[in-house]
């Protein structure tokens, strides 16, 4: 239950377009983490307008 709160807190986390940049320079859209990825596109990959939402529309919620 402990872990369950701590993954809920950050629920409403929602990250600005400087730490997003930062991400993106160390793990660059479309970078394949693991051979199992290699054979899957995500929709955010293919198409641009979908990797970045506007900022009032990214925390989970």
């Amino acid at each position: 239950m402990a872990h369950l709160d701590d993954l809920l807190a950050g629920a409403e986390t929602t990250l600005d377009d400087e730490i997003l940049d930062r991400i993106g320079e160390i793990v660059p859209p479309g970078t394949d983490v693991g051979t199992l990825d290699m054979a899957y596109v995500p929709p955010a990959i293919s198409s641009v307008t979908l990797r970045r939402r506007p900022a009032g529309e990214r925390a989970a919620a």
